[in-house]
């Protein structure tokens, strides 16, 4: 049966599929809070201990498959709880982070001094708004939702772990809880935190947010 969260389809069996939903650990960039996008930083020694905490955690349940972007933040994490739990690990370049363009590594200060009518227009329309050489949002949950059903399709009535970044997973919380895209906005998510979503036939249901 399909199901439609926010218009896209989802092909959904009787029992749920519950996702594991991890952003990555704490990166070598977050004093200076930047864009860090599809650059690909490293993680900090917190970091890598909150990804090994993210896979104490699934320990001893029934995961059948971890899936993570191909940027190392989201891969190192995924790669702990793959071993955790002794099953496989698949990269989905569709779960990367939304790329910045010329604003990745700038934080939001350099980007507002420097590209000042771009830094505006995106003020104003964060959705839909293009900086150089970036995506817009809509075109990122374009990606994100068609991984997000492939990882579904897979599998069926099992659970799963993902490992992917703040606004990939706030992408994923808005349309889970009905709320419209734009609501990613309103959406924590620290380093390691954890989101426990299960798509049911007819309904998702959220079970946890940013834990």
């Amino acid at each position: 049966m399909l199901l439609e969260v926010n218009g896209y389809p989802f092909l959904l069996d009787d029992r749920p599929t519950r996702i594991y939903l991890f952003r990555h650990g704490e990166v070598t960039t977050f004093e200076r809070k930047t864009y860090n996008g599809q650059t690909d930083v490293g993680l900090t020694p917190r970091g890598i201990s909150q990804l090994e905490d993210a896979a104490a955690r699934l320990a001893g349940l029934p995961i059948e498959a971890v899936y993570t972007s191909d940027l190392e933040r989201s891969r190192r994490g995924g790669e702990a709880i793959a071993k955790t739990c002794g099953v496989p690990l698949y990269e989905m370049p569709a779960l990367r982070e939304k790329n910045f363009g010329v604003w990745e590594g700038c934080t939001a200060e350099e980007i507002a001094g420097r590209y000042p009518e771009a830094w505006n227009a995106w003020l104003t329309d964060p959705m839909d708004s293009r900086p150089e050489g970036a995506e817009t949002y809509r075109e990122v949950g374009e990606r994100v939702f068609w991984a997000l059903e492939r990882i579904l399709k897979t599998h069926p009535g099992e659970e799963v772990a993902v490992v992917a970044h703040g606004g990939v997973n706030k992408m994923i919380l808005a349309a889970s809880l009905c709320q419209p895209p734009r609501a990613l906005f309103r959406i924590e998510q620290k380093y390691g935190g954890l989101n426990i979503i299960d798509f049911y036939r007819k309904r998702v249901l959220v079970r946890l947010v940013n834990g």
